[in-house]
């Protein structure tokens, strides 16, 4: 005990201290906590203990107790998902190549399949890193990615993306924040190249032929984003008289947006959800969480937005250990630029091309 309130006493003044069997709570200065928490936090964390603050009656007080670090998982469980992943990612790209050849020529469908795995596990891999970089900034510890592979071809979607478990402590909202929406910028860049570069490769047919290729591949179905649509602008690929044949790379691409658009929504623990969770706190995140579901359903999303629904109610909150430190403003306002990527990445029932 007197190692650990020699660490709490230099850095705040301790007002009083109340020990308990199982925890020591120890009343605090009211001041600005948020970096010498954040110093707290990571000091006492290796001893296995875990810091809490709390504001009762305009009163803080900081809560230290034992917890148990968790275990390791074995090293070969994400490397086998990515392996298989990756081997679903190909068997979906080369059976659209060879859908894609009946109609129009795209190119040899293993060199195609190759192309588009690269351009589909790079947007995730690169989002997954985007979270690894920001968690190794702020010193929290988190796991490899774990890739979960789809269902290609029948299923139409060869993987339903990747996550990372932390392994540390969420300190404060700033970096609860700053996680959740790294993956995703870092994600939509390569997205957006991936994009540009499958609306150049895309061929250009007549409406017809367009038409058959998307019945029969069952693309006709999807619709597009507004960043997509401006790729194919941006390639010159809209032109009055003829229609596009996705390629699997645009089609990759096409996944990225849509991953993207997702992750970004407002809800329970997906990456917007932390973002939403970091801004506004517990009870208008809650809110945000069942708008989220809203807009899924609209979209004719309903199986995501049936298992937010249904997760939400599980597992509602992610608290950081000091939830009174308020975001930083500039964060506050990157809240609405995570908005407007959302829209931007959204497959919306129509679209921004000329007729």
């Amino acid at each position: 005990m007197d190692e650990i309130v020699s660490i709490v006493s230099a850095l705040f003044t301790i007002k009083r201290i109340n020990q308990s069997p199982s925890t020591l709570e120890i009343e605090i200065e009211e001041v600005d906590p948020t970096r010498k928490f954040r110093d707290l936090v990571q000091k006492i964390e290796p001893k296995n203990l875990i810091a809490q603050l709390e504001r009762r009656n305009e009163r803080m007080f900081i809560i230290i107790s034992r917890f148990e670090s968790p275990a390791t998982k074995k090293t070969w469980i994400p490397r086998v998902l990515f392996a298989a992943t990756i081997t679903t990612v190909m068997i979906d790209g080369y059976y659209r190549a060879i859908s894609t050849n009946s109609i129009v020529k795209v190119g040899d469908p293993l060199t195609i399949a190759i192309l588009y795995t690269i351009s589909l596990m790079g947007i995730l891999g690169i989002h997954e890193l985007g979270h690894i970089i920001a968690a190794k900034k702020h010193r929290l510890r988190v796991s490899w990615p774990y890739f979960i592979p789809g269902i290609p071809v029948i299923g139409f979607i060869p993987t339903f993306g990747a996550i990372i478990k932390s392994r540390g402590l969420i300190i404060n909202r700033n970096i609860l924040f700053d996680i959740g929406i790294s993956g995703p910028i870092a994600g939509l860049i390569i997205a957006v190249i991936v994009s540009t570069y499958g609306a150049y490769v895309s061929p250009l047919v007549q409406s017809s032929v367009a038409e058959e290729l998307s019945a029969k591949s069952g693309l006709s179905e999807i619709h597009s984003s507004i960043l997509m649509d401006s790729t194919i602008v941006l390639m010159g690929k809209h032109l009055p008289d003829k229609d596009l044949i996705m390629s699997p790379v645009l089609l990759a691409a096409w996944f990225g947006f849509l991953l993207t658009f997702l992750n970004l929504l407002p809800a329970w623990q997906l990456d917007g959800g932390h973002i939403a969770r970091a801004t506004f706190g517990l009870k208008l995140h809650k809110i945000l969480t069942f708008v989220s579901v809203g807009v899924l359903a609209s979209l004719q999303y309903f199986p995501m937005a049936f298992l937010v629904l249904i997760f939400s109610m599980r597992s509602p909150d992610v608290k950081p250990l000091d939830d009174i430190s308020p975001l930083s403003r500039k964060r506050r306002w990157m809240f609405v630029l995570v908005m407007i990527l959302a829209f931007l990445c959204a497959p919306l029932p129509f679209s921004i091309l000329p007729k």
